[in-house]
C-alpha cells in the first residue's frame, strides 16, 4: 500500500480549503434577506473574520488555511498509520 506524503496531503488540503473559501465568500454577496444573513453569521464564526473588510477577509483566509493544514496533516496521518502490516 502507499504512503501519503504529509506534506502534500496537508498542501492539496489548505488549497482545497482557500477555493471553497473564496467561492463562499463571493456567494455570499449574491444573497439577500434572511439567507444573506445566515451566511454572514456563519463566516463571522471564523476567528477575526469581518465581513466586507479586506483584514476580516485576510484573517478568514489564514483561519481556513490553518485549519484545513491541521486536517490535512490528521488525515495523511491516520492513513499511513493504519497502512502499517502486523
Amino acid at each position: 500500500m502507499m504512503k501519503l506524503s504529509l506534506q502534500k496531503y496537508a498542501a492539496l488540503c489548505i488549497v482545497g480549503g482557500e477555493v471553497a473559501y473564496l467561492v463562499c465568500y463571493v456567494y455570499g454577496f449574491f444573497l439577500s434577506g434572511k439567507l444573506a444573513e445566515l451566511h454572514q453569521a456563519l463566516l463571522a464564526l471564523l476567528p477575526g473574520f469581518t465581513w466586507g473588510s479586506f483584514g476580516g477577509f485576510i484573517l478568514g483566509a489564514i483561519s481556513i488555511a490553518l485549519w484545513s493544514g491541521i486536517g490535512g496533516l490528521y488525515i495523511a496521518w491516520m492513513h499511513n498509520v493504519s497502512m502499517v502490516k502486523r
